[in-house]
């Protein structure tokens, strides 16, 4: 089969297309062909192998698992003989962890792992997307800073994949939130459901007086000491990029001050708590209240160009690689 393999840590040259054996499904996996891939801020993360904490987990001179990749979407080509939940035919969804990648024609990975039912409503395309900004966002402003409805909610980073997700997860749970995106997004997000939106390019949210119950920096690009002045006195800083001085503010804040600084690595939650999340975004799904929003979609033989592209920092909403046939 087809997959793309990194070679070592680097530039999205490292990322090369190679013929690879089919996998076989162990007795209690199932075997996904591929429909589509997402890439994300996070794969390219991995692909240089940053940040270096990072490594102790995914490998320290080169990736672990070579083939890239994690969210994916796909219909079932053959089952374990343990398998009870899943049949031939059936079309899944999910996310591989710290296991085989998902840019390939074909994918094991066990029943019991991050893996569902995908809704007829969603595209492949769209399915793809689910685990990576829709979860870990509402893992963020659900389950660790329990956002209620009539709080103020930033998110910062508003047109990602992340952001896209949490603006409007944030107005199903109540919050009054605001945007913080460049000129050229400014519609999308408002369009998502923000009531205010900061063009970060003219404005800086830090400094111009307002506080918030939570602040999301999707991105990183914000540390907790420069947000602190912008939260409220019980606030919530959440960040999904971890480095050793965030790492030393969740310590700190977590004995220390009514303000706190959060991280969380979403994958690495119990699989049965991750489901629960996912069964609660389908329903959002399904009412309209939660959209995929896919800015660009490549091919397989285009991951370069997917990297390049998601490097940039400009994507707008999801990155795919498709490999419909």
């Amino acid at each position: 089969m087809r997959a793309i393999i990194t070679t070592k840590y680097g530039s999205p040259n490292v990322l090369q297309l190679q013929y690879v054996q089919k996998p076989k499904p162990k007795s209690n996996e199932i075997l996904v062909k591929i429909k589509a891939a997402s890439v994300t801020r996070a794969d390219t993360m991995m692909r240089k192998g940053t940040p270096w904490l990072g490594r102790l987990f995914i490998g320290l001179t080169k990736p672990k698992y070579p083939i890239s990749g994690t969210g994916f979407s796909g219909v079932v080509k053959a089952v374990g003989k343990d398998v009870t939940k899943f049949e031939v035919g059936n079309a899944v969804f999910g996310e591989s962890t710290f296991g085989a990648g998902t840019n390939a024609e074909y994918l094991c990975i066990a029943e019991s792992g991050i893996l569902t039912h995908k809704p007829k409503k969603l595209l492949h395309e769209e399915a793809a997307t689910i685990c990576d900004g829709p979860l870990t966002s509402y893992n963020f402003l659900k389950e660790m800073a329990g956002v209620q409805p009539g709080q103020s909610v930033l998110i910062n980073g508003a047109s990602g994949s992340l952001g896209t997700a949490a603006v409007q997860l944030a107005k199903h749970l109540g919050a009054e939130v605001t945007g913080v995106c460049s000129t050229q997004n400014i519609g999308m997000v408002i369009s998502l459901g923000a009531d205010k939106v900061i063009d970060y390019t003219k404005m800086d949210f830090t400094t111009i007086g307002d506080t918030y119950d939570v602040i999301f920096d999707t991105v990183g690009k914000r540390s907790y000491s420069s947000c602190k002045a912008a939260l409220k006195p019980k606030g919530i800083y959440l960040s999904p990029v971890l480095s050793l001085s965030l790492l030393f503010q969740v310590v700190w804040t977590s004995m220390f001050g009514r303000k706190k600084a959060k991280f969380s690595a979403t994958g690495t939650k119990p699989i049965a708590s991750l489901l629960e999340l996912i069964t609660e975004l389908m329903a959002l799904v399904e009412s309209g209240q939660l959209k995929a929003i896919i800015d660009k979609i490549y091919s397989l033989e285009e991951i370069k160009k997917a990297h390049e592209y998601v490097d940039t920092g400009r994507k707008r909403g999801n990155v795919i690689i498709s490999l419909q046939s």
